[in-house]
């Protein structure tokens, strides 16, 4: 079998171990930060924090989410949204602690959030996109602006949301990046700070690290039928697996396999093993998958001691958001899976005790267009994201909720909003909470000179307590 890539290569055999290339700045930059956070706040007694990527796939309709409540916003809303608004009377009312002067309300399906924005632990960053520089709707129009590669596309978008780089293609993340930078701060070398719930994906693939693939219902299996302390069948089919590893190769390509197999298996006996050591968890969730995945990130950080680590970052994907039609129902149902989601999964973290040391946050490949297509919404920009955690700066809303007008300031044609806030404004605050020096900042976001001085000792937005 031939492989043109390492990136092939590696999402081929769906293989969870380390990478194999070591470049000498990111070595330079681990030097950096592991300085930093030994004289940081962000690095108090060698603490865990962990963050969580909530991928939303296909395009959030994000304006469903987060709504206008009072008069005339709501009329605004309701005029361009036609057939797609929602009842004013049905809105969850929520008071963001920095008002703006109007009143705003969450999607009815939205119940457990609505607790948890109601009691400080979740807060929206309002029309979010990716960004390569300030830009006016006058500047868009007349071609000044630099834009996002592939705007509007769902291939590029996804990508851009993932890799902090709207102005390149590149198979790095920002999350891979990341934990390129703190992987020393912890133990286990044969699982990736990086565990993925849902797969190979971008946001996790970094130059040294890759994602370490976890099934929500299965754990890490490692190789079906290898079982060393086995008798019978499976004793001798261990015992074949163990020679064929055993083989010392001289080709690069046979060895790099080699060599990646043993490491995934290496890493899927110590996860096993550390799983079989901690207690259950008793909180109750859902039976689908994306319940299932929060359940597992609350298993693994219950048992980071034993797995040996101080920083992780997990990946969960939902799928089925891109709704060209039946908006109004299959939002809701999405929405309602969201929900119980995350609020089993805040309830699952305070039972461990580690909802303060836990960040979520939500991405998408965009927002959507605020005028109907007939039965559903098409491909736009900004939209709103939700983070929640014990260090987030909850019960609030942070960036500026536009217009829902159509023909306003931000709207460029069909309710496709321009993002008021940048994705790296938003993605360098979480990188910050977690330990990331602000000097190694560009190395992630190389655009975030242009939204946020990395010198000004300030957070970007400040949604997060750092």
């Amino acid at each position: 079998m031939k492989f043109k890539s390492r990136r092939q290569f590696i999402k081929t055999f769906g293989l969870s171990a380390l990478g194999l290339t070591t470049a000498t700045s990111i070595t330079k930059l681990k030097a950096i930060n592991a300085a930093y956070l030994n004289n940081s706040a962000n690095y108090v007694n060698n603490d865990y924090k962990a963050i969580v990527c909530f991928f939303l796939a296909g395009g959030n309709d994000s304006f469903n989410m987060v709504v206008p409540r009072g008069n005339p916003e709501y009329d605004e809303y309701a005029v361009t949204r036609s057939n797609l608004a929602l009842s004013q009377n049905a809105l969850l009312p929520i008071t963001p602690i920095n008002s703006d002067g109007k009143r705003y309300g969450l999607n009815p399906a939205m119940l457990n959030i609505h607790q948890l924005f109601n009691t400080g632990k979740v807060s929206f960053i309002n029309n979010v996109g990716p960004l390569i520089e300030p830009t006016t709707k006058s500047d868009y129009r007349n071609g000044r602006a630099l834009t996002p590669l592939g705007l509007f596309s769902h291939s590029d978008q996804l990508k851009n949301c993932q890799t902090g780089s709207p102005h390149v293609r590149t198979q790095f993340g920002w999350g891979g990046r990341m934990a390129d930078l703190l992987n020393d701060m912890n133990t286990n070398e044969n699982i990736s700070m990086n565990i993925s719930l849902a797969g190979t994906n971008i946001f996790q693939y970094g130059q040294t690290l890759v994602e370490f693939a976890v099934d929500p219902y299965r754990g890490s299996p490692g190789i079906e039928g290898y079982q060393p302390l086995s008798s019978g069948f499976n004793q001798k089919r261990s015992e074949g697996i163990d020679l064929l590893l055993g083989v010392e190769h001289t080709d690069m390509y046979k060895k790099t396999y080699t060599d990646l197999l043993k490491k995934s298996l290496d890493g899927s006996i110590a996860f096993r093993a550390a799983m079989s050591q901690i207690s259950p968890v008793t909180t109750f969730f859902s039976n689908n998958r994306v319940s299932q995945s929060f359940k597992r990130i609350t298993e693994i950080i219950k048992a980071r001691d034993i797995l040996g680590f101080k920083r992780q970052i997990f990946f969960v994907r939902m799928g089925g958001f891109d709704m060209h039609g039946e908006l109004l129902q299959a939002h809701e149902r999405n929405l309602t899976r969201v929900d119980r989601a995350l609020g089993e999964f805040a309830n699952g973290l305070s039972e461990i005790g580690m909802f303060d040391g836990v960040t979520t946050f939500t991405i998408s490949d965009f927002g959507r267009t605020l005028t109907s297509n007939g039965n559903g919404s098409d491909h736009a920009w900004g939209g709103n994201a939700l983070v929640m955690g014990g260090d987030v700066k909850g019960g609030d809303m942070y960036g500026t909720y536009p217009s829902l007008a159509l023909g306003g300031n931000y709207d460029i044609h069909r309710g496709v909003l321009i993002p008021t806030t940048s994705n790296d404004a938003y993605f360098a605050e979480l990188a910050l909470w977690f330990g990331v020096s602000p000097t190694d900042l560009p190395t992630l976001f190389p655009n975030i000179g242009n939204f946020f001085d990395i010198m000004s000792g300030t957070p970007p937005i400040g949604f997060m307590n750092i």
